[in-house]
């Protein structure tokens, strides 16, 4: 009787999953595995191994109802795939292909390592619509700006979904180490679970996908999709989504761009593997930022939302409470703390890593360089996003603001945006830490000042 192993990554369900239909095809009996690498494990904000967890739990539940199990192993991912093949006497590992440096790596030794012992790792598919690296410029390059791409991915089209497989057959005797301790989190978080992330998806084309070209950037009104922690851990492949959509609606369009994003930054990623953490412009690395304790004041009074401008602080404030930021209110708070306050983008999007329950390292730290102006398609630096005008436009009743910043619960309307002209009801709310008028000047300053 043959068998074969499925090594689950960020792909975290059991529909429309070609490694795991894969290896359904090719063997008698299938072992899903997830490796636990303790660096990543611990070096991961709590809000997503809570997520995780529960998705992994959700997993094991769906799996046994078709026949299997999910084995948890902990340590590297070579060395548990290779004795779990060796105790299942499997020849292959199937697996979803990534795009991280991390992930490429392990999957070149995993290759390497495997073929020593006469089995292979089989990739099957990616966790885009269309995998990385396979549309190109007509000059035979990667692209660089979003507009042409998204033209190019929209033409390109997407595969239909997989079903669900109806039973898996899994051998017994394989060791399992068991989950990771769930660790425990003050932030409401949402649903973990492929079910979890096919309610969400319904609700969101009953109630906010017609309107998500209009109500988009509206934080105040709540009408995203919040699938995106679903989309980082795979309990929803973007296939599903769009095969839902209408390509001749406008908000639906608009709403394929938001995961066409998604897609080109991945694609950024896998070509220019430094651009993680390190500025896409070279120029834009000696772009001068704040550094010492006055510096590190103000990244405290960003981070805990204290900053004196409540658009600002209310996103904080979101993250801290959710794990999750409006996209809108995202590009404010990256752009005040790049641009306002003078420091790293990196710092930010560490910050963003260490709380986002969706936090992607393709997708955060490319929409921070975007806003910061250091990477492909990137906003021009001279686009300096005002905290105030911002959320006037954007959250017009102020009701945003006030959701999240009690102290500012009595001052009315728009209002709640400059409480400093209203200090007999804005008690207990802090003074604005920087001019923002003179804080731009100084931005423009320093990008015209570095040097080329």
């Amino acid at each position: 009787m043959s068998t074969a192993v499925v090594w689950f990554r960020r792909d975290l369900r059991v529909a429309d999953h070609p490694a795991l239909r894969a290896a359904i095809g090719a063997a008698d009996e299938v072992v899903p595995v997830f490796v636990v690498e303790p660096a990543l494990w611990g070096g991961a904000g709590a809000n997503r191994r809570w997520f995780l967890h529960g998705c992994l739990t959700a997993l094991d539940e769906d799996l046994r109802s078709l026949g299997s199990r999910l084995v948890v192993r902990h340590g590297h991912p070579t060395e548990q795939l290779l004795a779990v093949a060796r105790e299942a006497g499997a020849d292959t590992v199937f697996a979803t292909d990534e795009c991280t440096p991390v992930a490429s790596r392990w999957e070149a030794e995993v290759r390497r390592v495997l073929g020593e012992q006469g089995a292979t790792l089989s990739l099957e598919s990616t966790s885009y619509a269309i995998p990385p690296g396979t549309l190109v410029t007509k000059a035979g390059g990667p692209f660089k700006v979003f507009t042409p791409f998204f033209r190019a991915w929209r033409a390109h089209g997407h595969a239909s979904p997989l079903e669900r497989p109806r039973r898996i057959r899994t051998p017994d005797g394989i060791t399992d180490h068991g989950l990771p301790e769930r660790p425990d989190v003050t932030a409401d978080l949402p649903e973990p679970g492929e079910a979890a992330a096919h309610r969400r998806l319904e609700a969101f084309l009953r109630d906010g996908a017609d309107t998500y070209g209009d109500d988009r950037n509206r934080p105040d009104l709540d009408r995203t999709s919040r699938l995106s922690a679903h989309l980082r851990f795979g309990t929803l492949h973007p296939r599903q989504v769009l095969d839902r959509l209408d390509p001749d609606d406008p908000s639906h369009t608009t709403f394929a761009s938001e995961l066409c994003w998604r897609e080109f930054y991945a694609g950024v990623l896998a070509e220019w593997p430094e651009s993680a953490w390190r500025s896409w412009r070279p120029d834009a690395t000696h772009v001068e930022v704040d550094t010492g304790t006055d510096a590190d004041e103000r990244f405290e009074a960003w981070a805990a939302g204290r900053t004196g401008f409540p658009f600002v602080d209310a996103g904080m404030r979101q993250l801290l409470a959710e794990g999750f930021v409006h996209n809108r209110v995202r590009m404010v708070v990256a752009s005040f703390l790049v641009k306002d306050l003078h420091l790293d983008w990196t710092r930010g999007a560490r910050h963003f890593m260490e709380h986002l329950v969706d936090g992607d390292l393709a997708s955060n730290n490319h929409g921070w360089q975007w806003t910061a102006g250091t990477g492909t398609d990137a906003s021009p630096y001279h686009r300096v996003f005002n905290p105030v005008t911002q959320g006037q436009r954007f959250d017009p009743d102020g009701d945003y603001v006030r959701r999240w910043i009690p102290e500012l619960g009595a001052v009315p309307g728009a209002a709640a945006h400059e409480p400093w002209r209203h200090a007999d009801i804005s008690t207990g709310y802090p003074s604005p830490i920087v001019d923002h008028a003179e804080e731009r000047d100084e931005a423009l300053r320093r990008w015209q000042a570095r040097p080329r």
